[in-house]
């Protein structure tokens, strides 16, 4: 394993990982990104140019595809439609991406024989009741909720169908929710910390008691690569670094973090379909192949995520404005 080819590598957690590779490895990165409206090229403008290489197309583009997977050792897919109001508002960009994108790059990864590894998310096994002690494992059956999940689910299952009916060398992971440099504004987490910076009262769904399990994007990115390094082919690895918390008390965080007073956010209508909670189980990660978070105290993990949007506008500030009029549309 010398080259890596990343998908989606100039979104939030695509870019987080290829940082992670550069910094921590000698291997060399290709990232092929479309740059929608959620990647961001400057998120990688500080890499050396002699590991990395850029390359803007589609995941769908399969005559792309085949010419980039022909020349690499690894195929990491984090690419994929994720924000789960867009898919509520406009799920067909989801259905393109994540499951004819993701069935591109599986035929490419087949006819060149290579190693593919698939990110993916907990929000595939559905949501669990608030006060269910039990949390997602690898054998969690699927129950998607929304577009976004179950396009999601369905890239899965077209992984799993590639090994068993043609061999393909490919893992799995199913993460919980990432935060950490170079987020969207559009997410919750980033959402809130910059409406703080910019005086504006941060929004909360419902009550708020929906409950995440949070992982720093570092933890998520070390994960992915000891699950290269070390995971079996055909295996499902769940990644969590037990950081359950309900968006309220995210919310007061921040802003006890910031200065601010706690109770200074406002409530707004709940979201449609809005899962309850998810918690992951990462034993089989730890025990398996030996791998711990580095952030497993959450407060801690956000105070530097607080610290990097203050250090950082220039990166996020051309987002916010058409974030927040999209949102003002929704009166969320």
């Amino acid at each position: 394993m010398s080259n890596l080819l990343v998908t989606g590598g100039a979104g939030f957690i695509g870019s987080n990982f290829v940082h992670y590779v550069i910094r921590e490895t000698d291997l060399n990165v290709t990232v092929l990104d479309k740059l929608t409206y959620a990647g961001n090229r400057a998120t990688l403008s500080s890499l050396p140019e002699e590991r990395l290489s850029f390359v803007q197309g589609d995941i769908a583009d399969a005559t792309l595809v085949d010419r980039l997977v022909e020349n690499t050792d690894v195929v990491v897919h984090y690419a994929a439609e994720s924000h789960n109001d867009n898919s509520l508002h406009d799920p067909r960009p989801f259905v393109d991406t994540n499951i004819l994108g993701t069935y591109t790059l599986l035929e490419a990864a087949r006819r060149h024989d290579v190693r593919f590894h698939h990110i993916s998310t907990d929000e595939v096994y559905g949501d669990l009741e608030l006060d269910d002690p039990e949390r997602f494992t690898e054998s969690t059956p699927y129950n998607p909720s929304s577009p976004y999940s179950s396009t999601k689910a369905g890239s899965d299952l077209l992984v799993r169908a590639w090994v068993r009916s043609f061999g393909l060398r490919a893992t799995i992971s199913n993460c919980s929710n990432n935060y950490g440099p170079y987020q969207h504004v559009e997410k919750f987490i980033p959402r809130q910390i910059t409406n703080v910076i910019d005086g504006v009262r941060p929004r909360l769904y419902g009550e708020g008691l929906n409950v995440r399990d949070w992982i720093h994007a570092n933890d998520h990115s070390s994960a992915v690569l000891t699950i290269l390094e070390r995971g079996d082919v055909g295996e499902t690895y769940l990644i969590g670094a037990d950081g359950e918390q309900n968006n309220k008390a995210v919310i007061e965080s921040i802003l006890e973090i910031m200065g601010e007073t706690t109770g200074a956010y406002d409530h707004v209508i709940d979201r449609s379909g809005h899962d309850l909670r998810y918690a992951i189980d990462s034993t089989k990660l730890r025990t398996a192949l030996g791998w711990t978070p580095q952030y497993s105290d959450f407060r801690a993990g956000l105070e530097a995520t607080v610290k990097w949007y203050r250090e950082n506008e220039a990166w996020w500030r051309p987002q916010k404005a058409a974030t927040e009029a999209k949102y003002q549309t929704t009166g969320q």
